[in-house]
């Protein structure tokens, strides 16, 4: 039988190699050339001597004043940096503080509700965040209040109610307990978990859980993987 393929021409195959250099080299200069456009071209002045936020001082802020003059005492000091005011207020006049600020500046949407752990701060280990939103100027403000690891917050669940899953989420996590949530049970973890994982003494490697939800199948404070049994799995 004979091969009927006919036999590469080796000067062919020199031109198409030739060729596909010759456009690789086209396109790595075309590239070349369209950065180096990109870079002479005039920057934003933000961007050609860009300038760190810094903090000022906000007491002269319009909602702050307005909550100065209705709760006083309430607020311990405001903050402006980076385009948002946080407001530090007291830890005791929290619901009243939120529900003047819903009913009176407006703020009728809470957008999140976090905490902050700091083990080693004296005057309070935990910081309680609030983001307040107002849709008719589209303006947020951010409340703070320091409260200490035994100490309680009022919750605010009866002035917004997407609180009361926020709140439970923090107590969960961090155990701030909230006074008067209408249900103030674990969210992510289960109820008899050992601990609460976003404290930062909270070890890396894991604890005991105590995992009270297989009662019936594990001792107490055990879990559903025993550390020898994740071996070879």
């Amino acid at each position: 039988m004979s091969d009927d393929k006919p036999t590469p021409n080796i000067d062919d195959l020199v031109i198409d190699v030739e060729a596909e250099k010759a456009a690789k080299i086209a396109a790595a200069k075309a590239a070349a050339a369209k950065k180096a456009a990109e870079e002479a071209s005039p920057k934003d002045p933000w961007e050609e001597k860009p300038v760190p936020p810094v903090h000022s001082d906000a007491a002269d802020d319009d909602d702050v004043t307005a909550l100065n003059g209705a709760l006083e005492g309430s607020v311990v000091g405001a903050d402006h940096f980076a385009g948002a005011v946080t407001v530090t207020v007291r830890a005791e006049k929290i619901l009243d503080v939120c529900r003047f600020l819903k009913e009176e500046r407006d703020y009728d949407f809470l957008v999140d509700q976090t905490a902050v752990d700091w083990p080693e701060r004296e005057e309070g280990r935990f910081d309680l965040i609030y983001w307040l939103h107002r849709y008719s100027d589209s303006k947020r403000l951010r409340l703070r209040a320091i409260v200490g690891e035994d100490q309680t917050l009022e919750s605010v669940a009866p002035v917004w109610g997407a609180a009361n899953w926020m709140e439970r989420e923090v107590y969960d996590l961090f155990g701030v307990v909230f006074e008067n949530h209408p249900g103030l049970e674990r969210i992510l973890t289960w109820e008899g978990f050992n601990g609460h994982p976003l404290r930062k003494d909270f070890p890396v490697e894991g604890i005991d859980t105590g995992a009270a939800i297989y009662p019936d199948v594990y001792p107490s404070g055990g879990g559903p993987i025993q550390p020898d049994e994740g071996e070879g799995a």
